[in-house]
């Protein structure tokens, strides 16, 4: 391996972490610390230089044209769905197997989400069904199909060259949910580019995660940005005196900006070490585990890695045993949450259903060494095996 691509070295009984951040803290915590300095010394909590730089410092990285640093990945859906315009009576299609923020974003703009189901292979939207879905609500009355939020599920880049090809044949906006994958890419762009608006969670734990919540949108379109940037601040003018269109309280602080920029400094090295990370977990798992299919083109940010594994919760009590975390991204799909049972198909999505059944997400960040790696794999193949 070339040095940058190196995964680092733990005595061989480091206890595994599902996710380490303090590790990572530790590389950077001198940066870090002088920056909040300089933020209590010019006391521009909100709005203050270091929400410009982070913001410059994402369309270096990614290439978009744009980047409007928010108050959450959440935010960073609904605020797009705000500038297009839409509400009631309009349809924005989303796969069943996501996180609830999905969902939520639609309502919270006031349209109706449609649900859609995924992939078996990728747990992505699947592009047929959302053929299908778009033709179903085109035969109704009470709704215009208008746009479509795929999602970008533990890293790997939702079908866009497909996905977009539907949207285009039906008039329909793409907003893509790229919370979980910042530092993926589709044949060879970045993940904020390929759809029009991307929405990107700094979550703790995401792939370029803060120190609490917040988030960014990326565009193609300049103006589209200057816009959100309004919506941002309550829908202000240049003056931020008065209301010219509607608007939230969409800011993101400046601590959490300043930590983004820092991490961005190491982003590339980090994602390196989870590529490895991900290539030593295929090598050992493949055709033993179903793992997530990645079509050539694709480079998953891997910020999760899971697997499908049949009798789930007991090789996950067996893996628990044994000192290995795990988690369950995710145990119930959209359509069956109370919150939005209203919305679920009358047939169900199968693939979502048997998905929440079956997933396991294994430890995956920049901070595990391959004797780690290799545990994981030893133990989930020996609990297999019983």
């Amino acid at each position: 391996m070339a040095a940058a691509e190196k995964m680092i070295d733990l005595p061989a009984d480091a206890p595994i972490q599902f996710f380490d951040l303090k590790a990572q803290q530790a590389t950077i915590r001198p940066a870090l610390e002088q920056r909040w300095t300089t933020i209590l010394d010019h006391g521009r909590y909100i709005g203050g230089p270091e929400v410009d730089e982070c913001e410059a410092k994402l369309c270096e990285f990614t290439g978009a044209a744009d980047a409007v640093a928010v108050g959450s990945g959440t935010q960073a859906l609904v605020m797009p769905l705000i500038a297009l315009g839409y509400g009631h009576g309009d349809a924005v299609f989303i796969p069943g197997f996501t996180y609830n923020a999905t969902a939520n974003a639609v309502l919270l703009a006031g349209a109706t989400p449609v649900l859609v189901d995924i992939d078996p292979g990728t747990f992505n939207m699947d592009p047929e069904d959302l053929e299908r879905k778009i033709q179903r609500v085109k035969g109704t009355r009470n709704l215009r199909a208008r746009a479509v939020i795929p999602v970008d599920l533990y890293g790997l880049p939702a079908n866009y060259t497909a996905i977009q090809e539907v949207a285009d044949a039906h008039g329909l906006r793409i907003v893509a949910d790229a919370a979980q994958s910042f530092g993926g890419k589709q044949e060879g762009k970045w993940i904020g580019t390929l759809a029009e608006i991307s929405a990107t969670s700094f979550y703790p734990t995401k792939t370029l995660g803060g120190y609490g919540d917040g988030g960014a949108i990326l565009v193609r379109d300049k103006e589209m940005g200057d816009l959100l940037r309004s919506i941002r601040w309550h829908g202000t003018g240049d003056n931020r005196k008065e209301s010219i269109r509607v608007g939230i309280n969409g800011r993101c602080d400046s601590i959490q900006c300043a930590v983004v920029s820092e991490k961005l400094d190491i982003f590339e090295a980090e994602r390196q070490r989870r590529i490895v990370a991900a290539s030593v977990y295929d090598q050992r798992l493949a055709g033993k585990v179903e793992t997530q299919s990645v079509k050539q083109g694709d480079e998953p940010a891997y910020g999760l890695y899971t697997v499908r594994v049949p009798d789930r919760d007991a090789v996950r009590a067996k893996l628990s045993e044994a000192g290995i975390p795990t988690a369950i991204y995710y145990d119930t799909p959209i359509h069956q949450m109370p919150a939005f049972e209203q919305f679920a198909p009358a047939r169900g999505l199968p693939e979502c259903e048997r998905a929440s059944r079956e997933v396991l997400s294994l430890p995956m960040h920049p901070y595990l060494s391959e004797d780690q790696v290799h545990r994981v794999c030893d133990t989930l193949l020996g609990a297999l095996q019983r």
